[in-house]
C-alpha cells in the first residue's frame, strides 16, 4: 500500500467572529494516501475551503497536526510556509490565476522561477507540462487569446511544472461550460492515472462522482468518507 502523502490529525481551525466561537475545521482527522484522487465535498460553509487551506499549506491551523509527506506544517512560519507549498503543491483554481501581460510559456514558469530553477530548465520543463495539456504550440499567446478550458489547461501545466507531490484542485470546472468541464476532468483522471495524487475541492456531488473517494465536510467535521460508489449510492 502507499505511504501516506497527508495526514490530518485532530484539526481545529477555531475563528472569534465577535462575541461567537466558529469551528471551519472541528477535530478533523484523514489520510490521504500517494496516488489517490479524492473529491472533498461540502455546501459553501461546511468548512472544506477551510481544509483546503491548511491541506494547501496556506493556513495553520488553531489545534492539532497536519503532515505533508512526513513534514510536520502545523508549527511552521510563513516562509517555510511558502517553501513547501512550491515544493510540494500544484494548485489549480477556478479563476485560473494566470497574468494577463505573460504568454503561456512565462506563465507556467513562474513557480519554477520562484523555486529559483535556472533559466533553461525552466524554460523546457515549462514547454514540457504546455506539450502535456496540449499546448505547446500556442506558447507565445496570452491568456486572453484562449477559450476557459485552454486557460484552465495552462493553469494545470503551471501546476505539473514543478513536478509536485499533490495537485490541488479548487472548484477547477466552476467557470467552465459542461462539454469543457467534462474536457478538464478527463484530465486530471488521466493525470491520477499516471501516478499523480489530486484531490479535488468542490461543492457539486456530480463533479466528486469523478474522483474515486470522496470526503464530505458538514459544520466542520467529515461526515462521510469512503469510496465513490458508496457516495453516489446514498446520494
Amino acid at each position: 500500500m502507499e505511504e501516506p502523502l497527508i495526514e490530518l490529525r485532530d484539526i481545529y481551525k477555531v475563528y472569534q467572529m465577535g462575541d461567537e466561537e466558529v469551528r471551519a475545521s472541528d477535530g478533523v482527522s484523514l489520510t490521504i494516501r500517494r496516488g489517490e484522487f479524492v473529491a472533498v465535498v461540502g455546501k459553501s460553509g461546511s468548512g472544506k475551503s477551510t481544509l483546503m487551506n491548511i491541506i494547501g499549506a496556506l493556513d495553520v491551523p488553531t489545534e492539532g497536526e497536519y503532515l505533508l509527506g512526513g513534514e510536520d506544517t502545523s508549527q511552521m512560519s510563513d516562509d517555510q510556509l511558502a517553501d513547501i507549498r512550491n515544493r510540494m503543491i500544484g494548485f489549480v483554481f477556478q479563476q485560473y490565476n494566470l497574468l494577463p501581460k505573460l504568454n503561456l510559456l512565462e506563465n507556467v514558469e513562474l513557480p519554477l522561477l520562484y523555486a529559483g530553477i535556472p533559466a533553461k530548465e525552466r524554460r523546457e520543463r515549462a514547454m514540457e507540462s504546455l506539450e502535456k495539456v496540449g499546448l505547446k504550440e500556442k506558447w507565445k499567446n496570452l491568456p486572453s487569446q484562449l477559450s476557459g478550458g485552454q486557460q484552465q489547461r495552462v493553469s494545470i501545466a503551471r501546476a505539473l511544472a514543478g513536478s509536485p507531490s499533490l495537485i490541488l484542485a479548487d472548484e477547477p470546472t466552476g467557470a467552465l461550460d459542461s462539454r469543457t468541464s467534462r474536457e478538464v476532468l478527463d484530465f486530471l483522471k488521466q493525470l491520477n492515472q499516471e501516478g499523480n495524487t489530486i484531490i479535488i475541492i468542490t461543492h457539486d456531488s456530480s463533479i466528486a462522482l469523478e474522483a474515486k473517494r470522496v470526503v464530505r465536510i458538514h459544520d466542520g467535521k467529515i461526515n462521510f468518507d469512503g469510496d465513490v460508489n458508496e457516495y453516489a449510492a446514498i446520494l
